[in-house]
Protein backbone atom coordinates (compact mmCIF):
# COMPACT_ATOMS: atom_id res chain seq x y z
CA UNK A 1 0.00 0.00 0.00
CA UNK A 2 2.62 2.28 0.72
CA UNK A 3 4.40 1.77 -2.14
CA UNK A 4 1.92 3.21 -4.54
CA UNK A 5 1.57 6.21 -2.46
CA UNK A 6 5.33 6.53 -3.34
CA UNK A 7 4.84 5.75 -7.04
CA UNK A 8 2.02 8.47 -7.08
CA UNK A 9 4.15 11.41 -5.31
CA UNK A 10 6.72 10.22 -7.84
CA UNK A 11 4.50 10.50 -10.75
CA UNK A 12 3.62 14.22 -9.44
CA UNK A 13 7.19 15.07 -9.07
CA UNK A 14 7.46 14.20 -12.60
CA UNK A 15 4.60 15.89 -13.37
CA UNK A 16 5.59 18.97 -11.19
CA UNK A 17 9.33 18.50 -12.91
CA UNK A 18 7.95 18.73 -16.27
CA UNK A 19 5.88 21.90 -16.15
CA UNK A 20 8.24 24.02 -14.23
CA UNK A 21 12.05 22.96 -15.82
CA UNK A 22 11.08 25.26 -18.63
CA UNK A 23 9.63 28.45 -16.72
CA UNK A 24 12.44 27.84 -14.40
CA UNK A 25 15.61 30.14 -15.71
CA UNK A 26 19.20 29.79 -14.28
CA UNK A 27 21.02 32.33 -16.16
CA UNK A 28 19.89 35.34 -14.62
CA UNK A 29 21.29 36.38 -10.90
CA UNK A 30 19.46 37.03 -7.78
CA UNK A 31 16.55 35.96 -5.61
CA UNK A 32 15.31 34.54 -9.36
CA UNK A 33 18.29 32.11 -9.59
CA UNK A 34 18.08 31.45 -5.87
CA UNK A 35 14.61 30.35 -5.89
CA UNK A 36 14.92 27.97 -9.16
CA UNK A 37 18.34 26.20 -7.52
CA UNK A 38 16.40 25.83 -4.42
CA UNK A 39 13.09 24.84 -5.96
CA UNK A 40 15.42 22.02 -8.11
CA UNK A 41 17.23 20.80 -4.88
CA UNK A 42 14.15 20.45 -2.94
CA UNK A 43 12.43 18.17 -6.50
CA UNK A 44 15.39 16.15 -6.14
CA UNK A 45 15.28 15.75 -2.36
CA UNK A 46 11.55 14.97 -2.79
CA UNK A 47 12.60 12.31 -5.55
CA UNK A 48 15.53 10.74 -3.35
CA UNK A 49 13.28 9.86 -0.67
CA UNK A 50 10.85 8.28 -2.45
CA UNK A 51 12.68 6.19 -4.28
CA UNK A 52 14.97 5.32 -0.89
CA UNK A 53 11.17 4.55 0.27
CA UNK A 54 10.49 2.00 -2.93
CA UNK A 55 13.82 0.29 -2.60
CA UNK A 56 14.33 -0.13 0.80
CA UNK A 57 10.56 -1.18 1.90
CA UNK A 58 10.68 -4.13 4.40
CA UNK A 59 9.36 -7.28 2.75
CA UNK A 60 6.30 -8.99 4.20
CA UNK A 61 6.95 -12.10 5.89
CA UNK A 62 4.50 -14.88 5.42
CA UNK A 63 5.04 -15.04 9.07
CA UNK A 64 3.84 -12.09 9.81
CA UNK A 65 0.58 -12.84 7.59
CA UNK A 66 -0.42 -15.94 9.42
CA UNK A 67 -2.48 -15.58 12.74
CA UNK A 68 -0.61 -17.50 15.23
CA UNK A 69 -2.34 -19.11 18.54
CA UNK A 70 -0.74 -17.75 21.81
CA UNK A 71 1.46 -20.09 23.61
CA UNK A 72 1.80 -19.96 27.31
CA UNK A 73 5.31 -19.83 28.64
CA UNK A 74 5.77 -22.33 31.36
CA UNK A 75 7.74 -21.19 34.03
CA UNK A 76 10.38 -23.02 36.42
CA UNK A 77 10.96 -21.90 39.53
CA UNK A 78 13.99 -22.66 41.17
Amino acid sequence: MKKNRYLLCLLVCGFLLYYAVPKLSLATYGAEKTFSIAWLIFALMVIAGNLTGILYHPKKSNRETKILPKRNKKRSYY
